[in-house]
């Protein structure tokens, strides 16, 4: 019962998340995030939530994390009004390298299989 609410509470942060950044977030830096996933606790105390960004550049990558962290009193805020719970959780923001992870398997297989058509046509 309580994984069902902890996930429940993650895909409303989420939503929610997304909807903020997009709408009420001002920071340029941030206009192009978006949110992947988010992990809460067992007692709903914090909620990891997972970004993405299209750049693979660390400087972006900084700047984006600088921003989340300044936004992050915006985004309780807004969450408090928007959704009913007891207390929020505390939100850390976590880059999300699974698209990076992705990215670097589908390179690897184009060369293995670049390299296995060049040994069967040559």
């Amino acid at each position: 019962m309580a994984n069902y609410r902890n996930r429940r509470v993650g895909v409303e942060i989420m939503r929610e998340v997304n909807e903020i950044l997009k709408r009420r977030v001002r920071d340029p830096c941030i206009q192009e995030v978006m949110i992947t996933d988010v992990q809460v606790t067992g007692d709903l105390s914090q909620a990891t939530i997972y970004y993405s960004i299209l750049s693979n550049l660390a400087s972006e990558g900084k700047a984006v994390q600088a921003g989340l962290k300044k936004a992050t009193g915006i985004i309780k805020r807004e969450l408090g009004a928007r959704l009913k719970l007891y207390k929020l959780p505390e939100l850390n923001f976590e880059r999300d390298s699974s698209v990076q992870y992705g990215e670097k398997i589908d390179e690897l297989l184009k060369n293995c299989l670049q390299s296995h058509n060049e040994e069967h046509f040559d």
